[in-house]
């Protein structure tokens, strides 16, 4: 039994001694980690105590500078605040000197008025005196004499006219021979002179044009047996023809530029080429008619060119061209719109705006007039939707719409347009009410003339106391046409106020063409 118990106690004294070393080499090892801990933490804690310090002198660092630089350019802005303040101090002087001697100016032109004002009431005084003086010689000298002035007066004119009447015929004879030779060079001297003082680069548009003659014998040539070639002139060109006693010179008159720049252009053609014949007539209009859209491309081209303008739609520098043929009150709107896009980009220049585009601005402005004459509406309406169609900027668009008032103005170029357009056709002689009131009354008559059906051209002549109709002669037949007079005519008397009476002409001609070949 004994025997039995000693292992027991062995291994349970074994056990805990185990336990005590194990306890003893924990404590031990948790002292040692404890240890280690401790010094991590104070070597972390120096660590961020480092960063610490590093962020703070850093952060000192950059608010020095940022302080230093705010300093700077408070002294900068001090420094300029310092020159401006000087400038107005000096431009402040100037006017106070300018303004002291503008007064001392008023005040020495005051000064010289009352002086004027004293010498010439000392001058209506002695005027007074003198008068006096005189009256009072006259009747001493009536006295003395017994003559009175009238009877003086009488008897020295007749004595005067008796001893000089030959010596004054000679005189006048003499004035009379030296007027005739200098009469021609004082009259032209007194002409030419009128013309330079009123010297003006501004002509309206008149409704007429004359072409030179070389000969008069070529008036018989265009107005053709029995006035055949002057008919076909005025029906295929649609002017009026007026072949009167001027010498060498006959007279283009209509109211539209375009139609009566092709008619001189194919007259003086047929006058060159010297077969004056209706084929020969017509052929040469086809022909000036196709040139002309040519002509009306290079005006747009030019225009561009002198106001410093590309990258335009051809389309719209042909339509640019075609208000070198259209007026308003009497001023060519192509010479207009110029004019309004140069004042434009001189505005916007001094105003520090987009030069190029206020000169764009101000030369599409009225480009609805280029075609108002075919499309329904005004010319802003129209000007604005062609201006849309070809993508134009919007400020192109908003000055378009707006320059005569009918929208608002969003931008100051849109401004600008307004006040350059003002600018334009306020300038003395550049519009004419009178001549645009008759050039619409002209194309109000076209337009209801050439609404009909069956209608093929319309012309006004002879200054709107005719309108020609021509007719297509396989729609109308001749009854029918005597109805579109009628119909014309009635709408005329409704819907037109003019003077005097207009004639209405239905003309309906019927061709037959063949070819030998």
């Amino acid at each position: 039994m004994g025997l039995n118990l000693n292992p027991v106690l062995t291994l349970l004294i074994g056990f805990l001694l185990g336990a005590v070393i194990v306890f003893v080499v924990f404590l031990i090892r948790n002292k040692a980690i404890t240890r280690k801990a401790n010094m991590l933490i104070e070597n972390a804690k120096k660590e961020a105590d480092k960063h610490k310090r590093d962020s703070l002198l850093e952060l000192k660092e950059e608010s020095y500078r940022i302080k230093q630089q705010a300093n700077d350019e408070v002294k900068e802005k001090k420094k300029e605040l310092k020159e401006t303040e000087d400038r107005l101090l000096q431009r402040e002087n100037n006017l106070d000197k300018r303004e002291e001697m503008l007064q001392k100016k008023d005040a020495l032109l005051d000064q010289k008025d009352n002086n004027i004002l004293a010498k010439q009431k000392e001058i209506q005084d002695k005027e007074s005196k003198m008068d006096e003086l005189l009256k009072q010689e006259m009747e001493q000298l009536e006295t003395i004499s017994k003559f009175s002035k009238e009877k003086a007066r009488d008897l020295i004119m007749k004595r005067t006219e008796t001893e000089m009447s030959k010596e004054l015929t000679e005189y006048i004879k003499e004035q009379e021979s030296n007027a005739k030779l200098t009469a021609h060079e004082k009259a032209k001297s007194l002409i030419v002179s009128a013309m330079q003082r009123y010297a003006n680069d501004v002509a309206s548009e008149q409704t007429v044009s004359t072409i030179s003659l070389p000969s008069d014998e070529m008036k018989g040539r265009l107005i053709g047996r029995e006035g055949r070639n002057i008919r076909t002139l005025e029906a295929v060109t649609g002017v009026d023809l007026i072949i009167d006693d001027t010498p060498e010179a006959i007279v283009i008159s209509s109211f539209d530029p375009y139609r009566r720049e092709i008619a001189k252009i194919t007259i003086e053609t047929l006058i060159k080429d010297g077969r004056i014949h209706p084929g020969r007539i017509e052929e040469v209009y086809d022909k000036v008619s196709e040139d002309m859209q040519t002509k009306i491309t290079e005006l747009g081209n030019e225009t561009l060119f002198e106001l410093g303008i590309d990258k335009m739609e051809p389309e719209l520098v042909t339509l640019v061209g075609k208000l070198h043929f259209r007026t308003s009150y009497g001023q060519n709107a192509l010479q207009h719109s110029k004019e309004v896009g140069h004042l434009c980009g001189l505005l916007a220049a001094e105003l520090g705006e987009n030069e190029t585009l206020a000169k764009r601005a101000g030369l599409l402005h009225d480009i609805g007039k280029a075609i108002d004459n075919e499309v329904e509406g005004s010319h802003v309406e129209i000007g604005e939707a062609i201006a849309k169609k070809y993508h134009e900027d919007e400020v192109v668009i908003n000055s378009i719409a707006s320059h005569h008032g009918d929208v608002e103005a969003k931008s100051v170029i849109a401004v600008l347009v307004q006040v350059a357009d003002t600018l334009s056709a306020a300038r003395p002689g550049a519009r004419n009410d009178s001549l645009e009131n008759y050039v619409k009354r002209l194309e109000q008559l076209e337009g209801i003339a050439s609404s009909f059906e069956g209608v093929d051209k319309s012309y006004a002549m002879q200054a709107g106391r005719e309108i020609r109709v021509i007719v297509k002669p396989d729609e109308v037949d001749d009854l029918t046409s005597y109805k579109i007079a009628r119909e014309i005519k009635e709408r005329i008397e409704n819907e037109m106020q003019y003077p005097g009476t207009i004639k209405i002409t239905v003309v309906r001609e019927t061709r037959a063409l063949e070819e030998a070949r």
